[in-house]
């Protein structure tokens, strides 16, 4: 009956009731309610920290974390999505056949490069429990274990002194520690540092569903390589990279055992001046998870499942 009457009015008078909101006005102001609500839970979370040192450090995270949440609900009020009609095949140029890249045998940059290992999953989609790194691979050898062998490998053929660092989530990295123990005689230097843990939102309320820094882990999520950056610099790892001399990270999945350092690759960003190179390998029928490589608008894009509609 109410939308009968209203339409009847709108008829009428030939315009809206000038008190009403359009519903896009309606959900800006609810996306507004909804980030000083979340920031108000953060800083009462906060506040239960007694000890000011690691209050700051939940602060400073749950500020990053903020950050993210607010800039989720702009995309949301905008209701950004792709326009399909840019979305394009990349052209030749954007991406280069690795056989027409100069041959080096050069190895003098490797004393400026570190390898990192995305560390931070469980081996939960294997069947498995514990870091998933930790999963025997063959020979009696896990993830870890073959990672291990093929830096020191490189550093004992070039003779130089890549280090080799390990990016957990707090749910690898107790068990991670334990592991690398085993490690201390090995002729490499292994770093590890934690990526953020960050709070899981109720899809209702849009509020943090821990109420306390220490409520249960399944209550927080770790953000993922997307939080490579950020984490490095919070952790100082990024600082002792630097002081010791690094200016390039080769990073991959710890379970991706083909992405190896490769001189061409690393010669190839050196000459060009490159801030941020990808290898990517062309795709199978089997291989449906991930991204995959897009044109849009003349840049290359990475195009994930998630962005595309059922």
């Amino acid at each position: 009956m109410s939308k009968s009457n209203s339409l009847s009015a709108e008829k009428d008078n030939g315009k809206h009731h000038p008190h009403s909101l359009s519903a896009v006005d309606f959900h800006s102001t609810s996306l507004g309610s909804a980030a000083n609500a979340m920031r108000n839970e953060l800083n009462k979370m906060a506040l239960t920290i007694q000890d000011m040192k690691a209050r700051k450090a939940f602060q400073n995270e749950m500020d990053k974390f903020f950050m993210l949440f607010t800039r989720y609900l702009s995309e949301k009020s905008k209701g950004t999505k792709l326009d399909w009609e840019k979305v394009k095949e990349p052209s030749p140029e954007q991406i280069i056949p690795y056989k027409k890249l100069p041959k080096c045998e050069n190895a003098e940059f490797l004393d400026k490069l570190a390898v990192l290992k995305l560390n931070g999953g469980l081996g939960t989609t294997m069947g498995c429990v514990g870091p998933k790194s930790a999963i025997e691979v063959r020979d009696g050898m896990t993830f870890l274990d073959l990672s291990v062998r093929q830096i020191e490998y490189l550093n004992s053929k070039h003779n130089v002194n890549v280090p080799f660092i390990l990016m957990n989530s707090f749910n690898t990295d107790e068990e991670t520690k334990r592991i690398i123990q085993k490690y201390s005689s090995h002729k490499i230097d292994i770093l590890t540092f934690n990526q953020s843990r960050y709070p899981r939102i109720n899809k209702e309320s849009l509020l943090p569903t821990p109420r306390l820094p220490n409520a249960d882990i399944s209550q927080w999520y770790p953000p993922g390589h997307g939080d490579l950056f950020e984490s490095m610099c919070n952790s100082g790892i990024l600082d002792q990279l630097l002081s010791d001399g690094k200016e390039y990270i080769f990073v991959s999945n710890v379970d991706n055992l083909g992405a190896v350092v490769d001189l061409n690759i690393l010669q190839y960003m050196v000459d060009t001046d490159a801030e941020f190179l990808m290898e990517v390998t062309d795709k199978t029928k089997a291989d449906i998870k991930g991204g995959t490589l897009i044109d849009y608008e003349g840049t290359i894009r990475l195009l994930e499942v998630a962005q595309v509609p059922a």
